[in-house]
């Protein structure tokens, strides 16, 4: 399990695999949640601009993410 940090409230799930590096561009992320690839919280999420907020769990490509948020 990864941890990824964000100093914002939430992050948007395409732009969350972009910012770990599970995807190089938005196009792919699209592509990837469309297809039903990714879940989130253990369900699977077809929404990209689903708000992921500090405390959720991503799931895609065999990795599974927990977003944290960072205090610095």
């Amino acid at each position: 399990m990864e941890r990824v940090a964000i100093k914002t409230p939430f992050i948007k799930l395409d732009a969350l695999l972009k910012f770990a590096a599970l995807v190089g561009t938005g196009g792919e992320a699209k592509y990837v949640i469309g297809q039903e690839l990714v879940k989130v919280n253990g369900e699977i999420c077809t929404m990209r601009g689903k708000k992921i907020y500090p405390g959720d769990r991503v799931e895609f490509a065999q990795t599974c993410l927990t977003v944290e948020q960072d205090e610095s």
